[in-house]
């Protein structure tokens, strides 16, 4: 049976004729891939998953990637991130939004953007569904771009954009801080998490997918922290602040995102050169349990920054 793709909400599609128990010819595997750089985000339904088949589904797309913390990584399967709510680690993630306390919640973001090498993608898969919340985003950023207007686009050519990474959410410069509480046991800082303190990445505002070719709007609210020497470029620092807010604004726009409410079966692939990610998060005590592989990055998107 060919695959069939669907329009999901606004961006990414749903692929069905696809069973992930059966053999992959190198023709399926190519149609996969893409499927993958046309539309960016792809869901899969009603999928009998084990965590066998996950990974051997997740290395059609390349290299997997381990987590570098090893407590993450399950022990059988090291290939596979276990994202759990409601977990003796629910403390380190629970805050407070407009007087609602959340657990696991988490700004737009692309993975590993503040090293200068993000992943390359990810795959992730319901193992028990959330009773209530616990809904993923998803962000084209491509799309994002082609909407933009003829002179931001020239702009943005021009444009160098830092990331800088902060374990402290109030301290990120352009996510919303309205109504935001940390939780008493929110890191402070990277080591608090065994985290290395890494040096700002550099990346240009708009980048050129490394495969597809498609123009990406690199601007995401977590860690997003200024334009490089915006001086160099007509621009005044205010104007560069403003800038970066408006297109941190427009990237949220609802035609450019999709929310996935997850049912046991789903599987969602993503392209993380192109998708932000985000989530919503659930309420203290409701369980939640994702499997998720990552696709190694080996294109340096970014460069870490020495001199400014």
């Amino acid at each position: 049976m060919a695959l069939i793709t669907k329009p999901l909400e606004n961006v990414g599609v749903e692929v069905s004729g696809f069973d992930i128990n059966e053999p992959y010819s190198p023709e399926l595997q190519e149609e996969l891939k893409s499927l993958w750089y046309e539309h960016g985000i792809l869901l899969f339904r009603g999928q009998d998953i084990t965590p066998d088949s996950q990974i051997r589904f997740s290395r059609i797309f390349g290299t997997l990637a381990l987590h570098p913390l090893k407590a993450t990584r399950s022990e059988k399967h090291p290939e596979l991130f276990e994202l759990i709510n409601n977990s003796d680690k629910d403390k380190y993630v629970t805050a407070s939004y407009k007087g609602e306390t959340i657990v696991g919640r988490l700004d737009w973001h692309i993975d590993l953007h503040y090293t200068g090498c993000p992943n390359h993608g990810a795959v992730l898969t319901a193992v028990e569904v959330a009773k209530e919340d616990g809904l993923t985003g998803f962000g084209d950023l491509a799309k994002a771009y082609d909407a933009l207007d003829e002179d931001t686009k020239a702009l943005l050519a021009k444009l160098e954009v830092a990331y800088s990474f902060s374990m402290q959410r109030r301290h990120m410069r352009f996510v919303d801080l309205e109504g935001y509480e940390p939780g008493p046991f929110s890191p402070r800082k990277p080591s608090d998490m065994k985290f290395p303190d890494f040096p700002d990445a550099v990346y240009p505002a708009v980048l050129t997918h490394p495969v597809s070719g498609r123009k990406v709007l690199n601007i995401v609210e977590q860690f997003l922290d200024r334009v490089i020497t915006p001086q160099r470029f007509g621009i005044s620092n205010d104007e560069s602040i403003e800038l970066l807010e408006r297109l941190v604004a427009h990237t949220k726009k609802p035609e450019f995102i999709y929310y996935h409410p997850w049912r046991q079966g789903d599987m969602v692939l993503w392209d993380n050169w192109r998708a932000m990610h985000c989530a919503t998060g659930t309420k203290p005590g409701v369980r939640r349990v994702i499997n998720r592989t990552t696709i190694e990055g080996k294109h340096q998107l970014g460069r870490p920054l020495t001199a400014e």
